[in-house]
């Protein structure tokens, strides 16, 4: 409250400036001068409040920005904020307002790279064909190009089937599933996208449908020809992308062979993982071919249908492959053919270092097989055979060749009806290499 303070008009003195006796009372007996706000950060709270229509930022300070990044909305929308505001607080705050885990180790440390790329999984694992517009998912590519590195897509879903009259029902039941001739199942087209994304470098994809409960239906869980078709060109043109991996979508040979077609020559491929599918013979000799077409690193074609005849073809192109550095054929069905095949090759390769061909019923001979590589080659450091039925004499070839081998740093041999003294022998062979593995790195 204001006020003057009450004078006697007979003592006031006409000649006195009547400015001089003004006194202001604060009702706050608090009140100070130095809690008044500073004009400047009034100012910056007028921006904060007013970002969306017209958002200041580049001509900010450093510390001014910080300012507004810990306080602007985080519901603004992207085109506003995306290309304006850097990595830092405003996109930390996003990440950690929208999801409950966010590791940002696992994104380079950045958190405008978590933000746009769990962003463009959730937008694409929501795309329902035929609903959702295409644009949806367009629309994010000028706001996050520059930051989406990897993309984790759980789940694809199909197109929304159109309820069925009581007649069609009926009916249905009349006729068995393998007779079923309706509609083909169609997922999000990536050929729209992943030639915009030019820094994408990892995908890992899975055509299924999560928590599908009651409306569950075998066609949920795999991809179409057409789906098929429309990935392959997408990936060609996905120069720098350097992992693929695409996995429990049953894909049989028909579907690798023409993934395979396209991704002959790519500029940039390291590591495929086609793991848990239903690749069989003619799926490996398509693989065959890339692996002499390609500079693949790793390659994981776990839990197939890879027979013996595939096998081999695989081996054909490792022994003259220079680039592949791990090779994973667990759970598929070599057998010793295959698994000899196998050998034989890495007898003309000096370059991988992992092998795994647990459960794919191999027995002695290719343990003997391998045992002439483990003293010939010195390039190999790990070799799985766990869960074969390598017997006696397939263990004793492999404790011989492990006492000239310096190499080997893990040999997994369990359950592989292998003597327990020959087990342990080979053990202590590579806890030995381990050592001095470690000592070599060391120094």
């Amino acid at each position: 409250m204001s006020r003057f303070p009450y004078t006697p008009a007979a003592t006031l003195n006409p000649d006195e400036d009547y400015r001089k006796i003004r006194r202001i009372i604060a009702e706050d007996p608090g009140w100070s001068l130095a809690i008044v706000p500073c004009l400047s950060n009034l100012c910056l709270q007028s921006i904060v409040r007013n970002f969306e229509e017209m958002p200041i930022f580049e001509a900010l300070t450093p510390i001014q920005k910080d300012f507004v990044q810990e306080r602007l909305s985080t519901s603004l929308p992207l085109h506003v904020t995306a290309n304006l505001i850097g990595d830092g607080v405003y996109w930390k705050r996003r990440c950690e307002q929208r999801w409950d885990l966010c590791d940002v180790s696992h994104y380079g440390h950045s958190w405008k790279r978590l933000f746009f790329e769990r962003h463009m999984e959730n937008v694409i694992e929501l795309f329902i064909p035929d609903v959702t517009e295409p644009n949806t998912v367009l629309a994010m590519v000028p706001h996050c190009k520059t930051y989406v590195k990897r993309l984790d897509i759980s789940q694809l879903l199909p197109p929304i089937k159109e309820p069925k009259m009581e007649e069609e029902e009926y009916g249905s039941e009349l006729v068995s599933d393998n007779e079923y001739d309706g509609p083909s199942v169609d997922h999000f087209d990536f050929n729209i996208l992943l030639d915009k994304l030019t820094n994408l470098e990892e995908l890992h994809l899975v055509y299924r449908v999560k928590q599908c409960g009651m409306n569950f239906e075998w066609k949920m869980f795999e991809m179409t020809d057409r789906d098929c078709e429309s990935l392959a060109k997408a990936l060609k043109s996905c120069k720098n992308l350097k992992l693929l991996r695409l996995h429990q979508s049953q894909i049989e040979d028909k579907k690798c062979r023409v993934l395979v077609k396209y991704l002959l020559d790519h500029p940039s491929l390291r590591e495929l993982d086609f793991s848990h599918n239903l690749i069989g013979d003619k799926g490996a000799r398509a693989i065959g071919k890339l692996l002499t077409r390609s500079t693949l690193e790793t390659l994981n074609m776990c839990d197939n249908n890879i027979r013996d005849t595939g096998a081999k073809v695989i081996a054909h192109a490792l022994s003259k492959n220079s680039t592949l550095l791990s090779l994973n054929l667990r759970l598929n069905r070599l057998r010793d053919e295959g698994g000899q095949a196998i050998g034989k090759a890495l007898l003309n390769n000096n370059t991988l270092l992992h092998l795994h061909l647990g459960g794919n019923e191999v027995t002695g001979p290719t343990a003997i097989a391998l045992s002439k590589v483990l003293v010939q080659n010195d390039t190999l450091q790990s070799i799985n055979l766990s869960c074969n039925n390598l017997g006696v004499d397939g263990g004793k070839a492999l404790e011989e060749a492990m006492s000239h081998n310096t190499n080997l740093t893990e040999c997994d041999i369990r359950l592989t009806e292998v003597d327990e003294r020959t087990v342990s022998v080979i053990n202590q062979v590579v806890w030995t290499n381990q050592r001095h593995a470690q000592e070599r790195k060391t120094k």
